[in-house]
């Protein structure tokens, strides 16, 4: 439980129950006893938490843009990004084919991961201690947060644009799926009228890889 210890210093949260802390790294593939229902309680914990910070931190707000915004906070790439923030990747227990394919690198497991970290904190420790560790983590994001700038998904903006620009909407290709059906990595391309080579985006879902080709797509628009 050493290596465990040290990721308890580094969360800056000492667990009661150490336990908890390695069912929460402990990947379906490694062990029947796995994080998958600490990563649902950690999801719903995080998602009230920064819905209470955002509605007093902007009271004028209506749903929609705190709907928005809150979207833009808690989104998988940024979970994954704060779980290699806290190399989470070398404590994870994957099994050996999660292993080899580079699963402790995978951003959809860390998102994961990260979530049920704050289930765990919040089974030891209680309610003021996930949000703590919540806040924290995500201190610097609040703090720039902007409730006045344009909050719009990749693929509505991208298809507001070339509305603006009386030209067809674009279309979206799948170009190749990979994985087990628990856990599918889907390829996606995106082709406009206006820009002669399609754009790519890569995601654990066909909505996250479009809006991913989507936003290839806007920068290459939005700068020509």
């Amino acid at each position: 439980m050493d290596d465990l210890t040290t990721l308890s210093k580094r969360l800056a949260y000492q667990f009661n129950d150490l336990e908890l802390l390695n069912i929460a790294l402990t990947h379906r593939s490694a062990n029947k006893n796995h994080y998958e229902r600490m990563e649902f309680l950690g999801d719903a914990i995080l998602n009230v938490t920064i819905t209470d910070d955002l509605y007093h931190r902007f009271p004028k707000a209506s749903e929609g843009d705190l709907s928005r915004l809150r979207a833009s906070l808690v989104k998988g790439d940024t979970l994954s990004e704060l779980a290699k923030s806290l190399a989470l990747g070398e404590y994870l227990r994957l099994g050996s084919g999660e292993l080899k394919s580079g699963g402790f690198r995978r951003n959809s497991i860390l998102a994961d991961v990260f979530e049920s970290i704050i289930g765990a904190i919040y089974l030891d420790g209680g309610n003021e201690c996930s949000k703590k560790f919540i806040l924290e983590q995500f201190d610097e994001r609040l703090n720039a947060a902007d409730i006045t700038k344009n909050l719009k998904d990749p693929k509505t903006r991208l298809q507001e644009l070339l509305q603006a620009k009386g030209c067809d909407l674009p279309n979206y290709e799948i170009t190749n799926t990979s994985g087990q059906a628990h856990n599918q990595t889907f390829d996606v391309t995106c082709h406009v009228a206006l820009v002669p080579e399609p754009t790519e985006g890569t995601g654990n879902s066909r909505r996250k890889a479009e809006q991913a080709a989507a936003q290839q797509m806007l920068e290459i628009l939005e700068t020509a």
